[in-house]
């Protein structure tokens, strides 16, 4: 297979035409050769747009959800960016080809960020959430920036937002199939069934 015809066909037929217009963006998802960052099994398969299963539940978001999601970012050279639910590493290796100091963080705590004391002017979830914890809004420097994909009631949508004053704001962007990170799950509330 020829990956680099692969990823030129990712950024011209999948991309753009979903609004990724950050030149930055586009031009390390030409770069970074996604092929190395998905399952020996799913080599074939790195740059259709869909969802590629890593096992246990989690997924590689989509090219076009997660290039519209780093898009709307908007990451400059010399930023500080926390990527949560890195999964194997894609999208902080594009926000690092990117000129950022980029910190990744996985599995069952990754949305704690108890360890990490310097802030972040950006955090990237790296999956479906249903809740944005307050440790990473907390993480954030005043006027930071958050994307995720939020989970409501079986429907993922693409959100941004801005931290002002300890608070977040997310707007939401598109729908997009997006895999939920387990950790960020809403508490259930008590139910009573009869």
């Amino acid at each position: 297979m020829d990956h680099s015809a692969a990823r030129r066909a990712m950024i011209d037929s999948q991309l753009r035409p979903e609004a990724v217009t950050d030149a930055a963006v586009l031009a390390a998802m030409a770069s970074i050769p996604r092929e190395d960052y998905v399952p020996v099994e799913a080599r074939a398969s790195a740059y259709s747009d869909r969802p590629i299963p890593l096992g246990e539940g989690r997924s590689m978001m989509a090219p076009a959800a997660l290039g519209r999601l780093l898009s709307e970012l908007a990451p400059r050279a010399g930023e500080r960016a926390l990527v949560v639910g890195a999964a194997t590493g894609y999208s902080a290796a594009l926000l690092q080809h990117m000129g950022l100091d980029v910190t990744s963080a996985d599995g069952p705590d990754a949305g704690q960020a108890k360890d990490m004391t310097e802030p972040f002017d950006l955090v990237l979830i790296d999956g479906a959430v249903e809740q944005v914890p307050q440790s990473l809004i907390d993480r954030l420097v005043e006027g930071g920036r958050l994307a995720t994909a939020l989970r409501d009631r079986g429907v993922s949508r693409l959100a941004i937002g801005r931290a002002a004053a300890g608070r977040l704001g997310l707007r939401t962007i598109v729908d997009a199939e997006v895999a939920p990170l387990p950790q960020f799950e809403r508490p259930r509330a008590f139910t009573f069934e009869v």
